[in-house]
């Protein structure tokens, strides 16, 4: 039987700002409705809300974030994703939506630090400095695919594909090193 191991095994860079691959992260993608009623009862079930347009909805055990007009994020721990993904589709039966597991195709980073908005502005097209907690944004990371938010703690997180995790690891690192700051 093979381990189970993250795209980086947990990997952390400190600068001005710290880097680091958060391991094993539980990740379903949902599309549906998002203004159905089933859905909203969906969310309630899972201990969250749809969330806004851009914005990521905070709950207990999960979070989910919006990433288009008819697609959510929903992310737990890892150990749970096969029992969210089944509370997901018992929720929905009877509806039209899709939801699939995608965690172990992804990679999910946190960047900390007074100074993380400064790293992620030197390499994404978004205005981080007036981010808040619950923002959210799909954009590129220099040349890849993105997905950032900003944590209730003032950290950020993203999720990118785990085929390019090594490449966004690279490229946060050297954007965080210490005397590079512009001043944002």
């Amino acid at each position: 039987m093979s381990n189970l191991v993250s795209a980086l095994n947990g990997v952390k860079s400190k600068g001005f700002a710290e880097v680091q691959e958060l391991g094993l992260s539980g990740m379903i993608t949902l599309r549906g409705d998002l203004a159905s009623k089933e859905m909203a009862a969906c969310m309630k079930s899972l201990g969250a809300a749809v969330p806004e347009t851009r914005k990521v909805a905070f709950g207990d055990a999960v979070s989910v974030a919006w990433m288009s007009p008819d697609e959510l994020l929903v992310l737990c721990d890892y150990a749970k994703t096969q029992e969210v993904q089944a509370q997901i589709s018992d929720a929905l039966s009877g509806t039209h939506f899709l939801a699939e597991a995608v965690s172990d195709a992804r990679a999910h980073f946190r960047i900390s630090g007074k100074a993380a908005h400064e790293a992620l502005a030197k390499v994404m097209p978004v205005d981080f400095s007036a981010f808040e907690a619950g923002d959210f944004r799909r954009s590129r990371l220099s040349q890849v695919a993105a997905a950032v938010w900003k944590t209730q703690n003032g950290d950020f997180e993203l999720v990118c594909f785990r085929s390019v995790a090594q490449y966004v690891f690279d490229v946060l690192t050297t954007a965080s090193v210490a005397g590079s700051e512009v001043g944002v």
